[in-house]
Formats: C-alpha cells, sequence, structure tokens
C-alpha cells in the first residue's frame, strides 16, 4: 500500500529517529518531515508501535495516510514539491 507520513515533532533526536524509521522501512523522504512510499500491511503497523514508543502524545504529532494508487494520482503538486534527487524513479512515475 502506499502511505504518507507526516510529523511535528519537538526533540531533536526523536525526530531523527522516527526518520530513521521511516527510512529502514522503504520510504522515501520527500520534504524534512514528510515520508511517502509503498509498505505492507504489517509494516506499517510495526512502524507506527515503534513511532508510538518513541514519541510524546503531549506534543508531537504523527500522521500516517495510507492511500490507493488511484487517489495518489489525483495529488495535485503546487511548486517544488519534493526533492526529486531523494525520490525513486518508482514514486515518480506515480506523479505523472
Amino acid at each position: 500500500m502506499l502511505v504518507w507520513i507526516i510529523y511535528d515533532i519537538v526533540d531533536n533526536k526523536v525526530r531523527s529517529r522516527v526518520a530513521r524509521c521511516c527510512k529502514n522501512v522503504g520510504l522515501y523522504r520527500v520534504q524534512k518531515s514528510v515520508f511517502l512510499g509503498t509498505i505492507e500491511r504489517n509494516r506499517l503497523d510495526e512502524l507506527r508501535l515503534q513511532i508510538e514508543e518513541l514519541t510524546d502524545a503531549q506534543v508531537d504529532s504523527v500522521y500516517l495516510f495510507p492511500m490507493c494508487e488511484m487517489d495518489f494520482k489525483k495529488t495535485i503538486l503546487l511548486g517544488q514539491a519534493f526533492d526529486k534527487q531523494l525520490v525513486t524513479d518508482e514514486i515518480l512515475a506515480l506523479f505523472v
């Protein structure tokens, strides 16, 4: 499944750990606090649990948005949406 992960995390160390977790499951950073990629449902569940353990629900926010490819193709991008050097051809192809 395709998933967006968007976060606002106060602590720098925690933010770095969450980013590392996202990269470790094969997601691609498309902005500083935004990751995108395909992931199996059970891996997404594991990632959610990891992020829950790392973050503080009182001050941090993390959004996980699973979406189908058809809905993703309806995404509207304005301006420089992401660093194309950080994103694979697989993800770039979905924007076409």
